[in-house]
C-alpha cells in the first residue's frame, strides 16, 4: 500500500525543501494554525500556493500535511518560507487571545485537545 508523502520519490521531497532538512524557525508544531495573509502569485511554487489556497481560514498544520499529502517535516520547511515572506501568519492555539476583535470567544485548549483525540478516533 503506497503511502502519500512517505512513498515519494526523495528526490522529489530535496527538490521541494531545496535541500533543507530542517524549517528555519521552531514556529511550527501539529496544531499551529496558519492562516494566508495574500493569495498566489504566478510563478511562485505549485506547495506554496497551495497552502496559501487551503490556509484562506485558519487551519492546523497537521491538517494541512494531510491535505498537502506531504510529510509534516517537509510542510514545516515551506511554511517556514512563506512566514519568512510574511505571506502567512501562525500562531498556537494557547496563545491566542481569549477574543477576537469582534468579541467571539475562540476554544479553550482542553477543548481542542478533546476535538483532537475525537478526530484521531474516526
Amino acid at each position: 500500500m503506497s503511502r502519500p508523502g512517505r512513498d515519494d520519490d526523495p528526490d522529489r521531497l530535496y527538490t521541494l525543501t531545496g535541500g533543507r532538512s530542517r524549517p528555519a524557525s521552531d514556529e511550527f508544531d501539529l496544531v499551529t494554525l496558519v492562516v494566508a495573509e495574500c493569495e498566489p502569485t504566478p510563478g511562485m511554487q505549485s506547495e506554496h500556493a497551495a497552502i496559501l489556497r487551503i490556509c484562506r481560514t485558519p487551519t492546523a498544520v497537521v491538517e494541512l500535511s494531510a491535505d498537502l499529502g506531504l510529510p509534516v517535516g517537509i510542510t514545516k520547511i515551506l511554511l517556514s518560507d512563506l512566514l519568512a515572506a510574511g505571506r502567512i501568519t501562525a500562531r498556537h492555539p494557547r496563545y491566542a487571545p481569549p477574543r477576537t476583535p469582534g468579541g467571539v470567544r475562540f476554544a479553550d485548549p482542553e477543548t481542542l485537545e478533546k476535538v483532537l483525540v475525537g478526530l484521531r478516533h474516526l
